[in-house]
């Protein structure tokens, strides 16, 4: 939802969901972990109401634990954090499952794998960055596959591989057939004047049977 327009977002929405999206993705920004500004919860909770779509929060934030109840009160289905922004990730992953919601844990392309291992079997959804977080818009960087194939190959079978940075039809697929399983595009729908057709675009590059649903 980063590219979206915010002087209408409710219409937006609504766009999104005629055109077949399933998921919205909540890029949080507080201006410290990452050196951009967007939105914070009350945000998501006055538009909450406007739709039944899974609301994806990534909380791209300092000291995560300090407000991740106010984005599960404002009605995110799911909550990622990413693992440079605490010391121990393990037991706000068990506070986002203890509300009912599905627990996420990002990771920066220059973070190595080993900093989310221990906490692989306490997430519902792992959130590989092909990009520096902070801005949409940037290139996709390809050397982020290798990670993202070991990722698919350690985590919990059941558990969502997601992927968020210069997603559009020329890296999907690779992305895809590197294991991913959602991702996170802003550019290769916000950019085009129908949405429906940036999606199909999008889907038509996937193999057949790729993705993950979230729940209901």
């Amino acid at each position: 939802m980063l590219k979206c327009d915010f002087g209408a977002l409710t219409a937006e929405i609504g766009r999104l969901e005629r055109a077949g999206a399933r998921i919205l993705h909540w890029d949080v920004m507080d201006g410290h972990f990452v050196p951009n500004l967007t939105y914070g919860p009350l945000v998501i909770r006055a538009v909450r109401p406007r739709t039944s779509l899974f609301f994806d929060a990534h909380l791209m934030i300092a000291q995560p634990e300090r407000y991740l109840d106010e984005y599960l009160q404002a009605g995110c289905d799911g909550v990622t954090i990413h693992v440079e922004a605490v010391s121990d990730p393990v037991p706000l992953l068990r506070r986002i499952r203890a509300a009912g919601a599905w627990a996420g844990l990002a990771l920066n392309p220059r973070t190595p794998i080993e900093r989310v291992r221990a906490a692989l079997t306490e997430c519902d959804l792992v959130l590989a960055m092909s990009v520096e977080p902070g801005f949409g818009g940037q290139k996709f960087l390809s050397e982020v596959l290798p990670k993202v194939r070991e990722l698919r190959q350690i985590m919990p079978r059941e558990a969502i591989l997601s992927i968020d940075g210069g997603i559009g039809p020329e890296t999907i697929e690779a992305a895809a057939e590197a294991g991913a399983q959602w991702f996170v595009a802003g550019s290769a729908i916000f950019d085009r004047a129908d949405y429906a057709a940036a999606l199909r675009e999008l889907e038509q590059r996937l193999p057949a049977g790729d993705g993950g649903s979230p729940p209901g």
